[in-house]
């Protein structure tokens, strides 16, 4: 019994000590928040096929305007089909969806209506602002501020194409 009581004693402080010397859970980059969202894994399946992954877990700040499963369901299966299988294209169209920086709903509603937005990629959107509807291109934004670790995410209904 002696010999149990102290095998016992030692699992539980072993335990103890290894939860006490682990670190409190920090907060997800981009591409995490976004899986752990569990709406995008189209989009993290084209961030896998352009090898951007790396690039949205690094320190930013980023802001991603995130298109949905739902929203990559409207794209034509072939033609969604053909851009996952162009490295560069899909790379291009995806980068389209990020700004350097981090920028929080609140600025952006206070941007003009029409405004050009720069982004990754070297190419600009245009920002639809009329009060708090806020468009990217042709797509709504449908949720916003979603933080993470490295910047911002705020959720389209539509892939947006550069021009």
């Amino acid at each position: 019994m002696k010999t149990f009581i102290t095998s016992l004693s030692f699992v539980l402080l072993s335990s103890l000590s290894a939860h006490a010397a682990t670190p409190a859970a920090k907060e997800k980059d981009i591409v995490d928040t976004a899986v752990a969202a569990g709406t995008f894994k189209t989009l993290a399946k084209a961030l896998t096929e352009a090898g951007l992954i790396e690039t949205l877990k690094g320190p930013g700040p980023f802001t991603v305007f995130a298109p949905t499963d739902a929203a990559f369901a409207k794209v034509p299966k072939a033609d969604l089909d053909a851009l996952l299988a162009d490295k560069v294209k899909l790379k291009a169209v995806l980068l389209y969806h990020v700004v350097a920086g981090s920028v929080p709903a609140a600025d952006v509603v206070k941007m003009a209506d029409g405004s050009k937005v720069k982004t990754v990629n070297g190419a600009s959107f245009t920002l639809g602002v009329k009060g708090s509807k806020v468009t990217v291109d042709a797509a709504n934004v449908t949720k916003t501020d979603i933080k993470a670790s490295n910047g911002i995410i705020h959720v389209i209904d539509s892939v947006i194409m550069p021009k």
